[in-house]
C-alpha cells in the first residue's frame, strides 16, 4: 500500500473549475455551437467566403473550448482512480504518473481561468494590430518586422487565421509600419495587453563598428468592428488615395492602382491596405479597419478613458514595456508583470502566451 494523497489539489482544482465553468457558460457554449452549426450547414454558406470563413472559424474555437472543459473534468475524475489504483497496488510509476498528470491538468486550468477574465466590452473581438518602427533606425525598422513575425507565428501555432493588411517597407531593412487583423473568438481581449512600447537591445547587424544598439517599436492593438455595427462617416471627410502595391526595396508587386489609403481628415487617422487583389477589396478592409479605430475613439470618448485601449504609444525612451535583450546577455522581461524569460529566439518565434497570461493577470489587479 502507498499514501500518495493528492485530495487537497483536487478539491481545489474542482472549485476553480466550477467557477471557470459558471464564467463560461456551458449551457450558452453548447446553444452557440448548436447555432453555428445550423449555419454552417446552410447550403448557400460559400456563396460569401469571408462570411463562411467567420461561422466556421467561430465553430472550430468554440467546440475547442467545450472539448477542453469536457477533457478536464473527464481528467479529474480518472485521476481519482489513477490515484486510488497506486494506493491499492503500491505502483510507485503510477503514482508518479498521477502527480505529473496533476500538474498538466493544473496548467490546462490555468489556461481556461485566463479566458474567465476576458470580460470587458471589447474583449470577444478579433483584433486589429498596428506595429510601428520608432526611434532606433535602421535597427528599429528591423526589430518591427522582426515583432509582425512575433505576432504572424503566435496566430499560427494558435491556427488563429490571420492577414496582413498593409505593409510599409523601410528603405534599408525591415519595415515603417504593419497591420494585421487577427479573426479569432477574444483575439482582441487576450492581445490588447501586448499594447505598448517595445525595446530591443543588441549588437548592431547594420553597424560596422559593431557597438550596441537600442532600438523601439510602438504596438497598436484596437478591437475589430463587428459587421452587424456602422459608424456612418462621410465621404467628405475622408481622403482616399489610391497607390500601386510595393515590395521591399520599392520593389513594385502589383501593375495596377490597387493598394488604398484612407485619411480621415477629423481625427488625422490613416490607414492603408495594399493586400487584397482588388482596388475594391482594398478599400473595403481599409474602411472596416477605419471604423473600428473610430468605434473605440468614441466609445473612449463617451467614457472619458480617452486612448486608454489603443494607448498614447510615442515608441522611445521612458514609456517601454517590455525588453528584449540580445547582448550582453539574452533576457526578455515584461517591465509591467515582472515576467521574464531567457530565451528571446523562441519569443520571436511566437512563445509569447506566458508574457499574455502574466499581462491578462496584472491587467485585473490594477484595474
Amino acid at each position: 500500500m502507498m499514501d500518495l494523497d493528492l485530495s487537497d489539489q483536487i478539491r481545489a482544482l474542482r472549485a476553480t473549475f466550477a467557477d471557470i465553468k459558471a464564467v463560461v457558460g456551458v449551457d450558452r457554449l453548447t446553444a452557440d455551437i448548436a447555432t453555428l452549426s445550423e449555419a454552417a450547414g446552410a447550403p448557400d454558406l460559400w456563396d460569401d467566403t469571408e462570411h463562411a470563413q467567420r461561422v466556421t472559424s467561430r465553430l472550430s474555437h468554440a467546440q475547442a473550448e467545450l472539448a477542453r472543459i469536457v477533457s478536464v473534468e473527464s481528467r479529474l475524475d480518472d485521476l481519482e482512480v489513477l490515484i486510488e489504483m497506486a494506493n491499492e497496488a503500491g505502483d510507485a510509476d503510477a503514482a508518479a504518473e498521477a502527480t505529473a498528470e496533476l500538474a498538466s491538468i493544473q496548467r490546462v486550468m490555468d489556461d481556461l481561468e485566463i479566458h474567465t477574465l476576458l470580460n470587458g466590452e471589447y474583449d470577444a473581438r478579433a483584433a486589429v494590430i498596428t506595429i510601428r518602427a520608432g526611434a532606433g533606425g535602421v535597427d528599429a525598422a528591423d526589430f518591427a518586422e522582426m515583432l509582425l513575425r512575433m505576432y504572424l507565428r503566435w496566430s499560427e501555432k494558435h491556427n488563429f487565421a490571420v492577414r496582413v493588411l498593409d505593409t510599409s517597407y523601410a528603405e534599408e531593412a525591415g519595415i515603417k509600419s504593419a497591420t494585421i487583423e487577427i479573426d479569432a473568438p477574444y483575439a482582441f481581449g487576450t492581445l490588447s495587453v501586448e499594447a505598448g512600447t517595445h525595446r530591443l537591445v543588441r549588437m548592431s547587424p547594420f553597424n560596422s563598428a559593431g557597438k550596441r544598439q537600442t532600438s523601439f517599436a510602438a504596438v497598436e492593438v484596437v478591437p475589430l468592428m463587428e459587421e452587424t455595427e456602422s459608424i456612418d462617416i462621410p465621404e467628405n471627410d475622408m481622403r482616399v488615395d489610391v497607390f500601386r502595391s510595393s515590395g521591399p526595396g520599392g520593389q513594385s508587386v502589383n501593375t495596377t492602382d490597387s493598394a488604398v489609403r484612407i485619411t480621415h481628415l477629423p481625427t488625422g487617422i490613416v490607414v492603408s491596405c495594399q493586400n487584397e487583389k482588388s482596388q475594391i477589396q482594398n478599400r473595403a478592409a481599409a474602411l472596416r479597419v477605419l471604423q473600428s479605430r473610430l468605434l473605440l475613439l468614441q466609445r473612449e470618448e463617451e467614457n472619458a478613458k480617452k486612448k486608454e485601449l489603443a494607448g498614447n504609444i510615442t515608441a522611445s525612451w521612458g514609456d517601454q514595456m517590455r525588453s528584449y535583450v540580445l547582448a550582453p546577455y539574452q533576457m526578455v522581461k515584461d517591465l509591467r508583470t515582472e515576467y521574464e524569460v531567457n530565451n528571446p529566439s523562441a519569443v520571436f518565434d511566437g512563445d509569447i502566451d506566458g508574457f499574455i497570461s502574466a499581462g491578462i493577470r496584472w491587467r485585473k489587479k490594477v484595474a
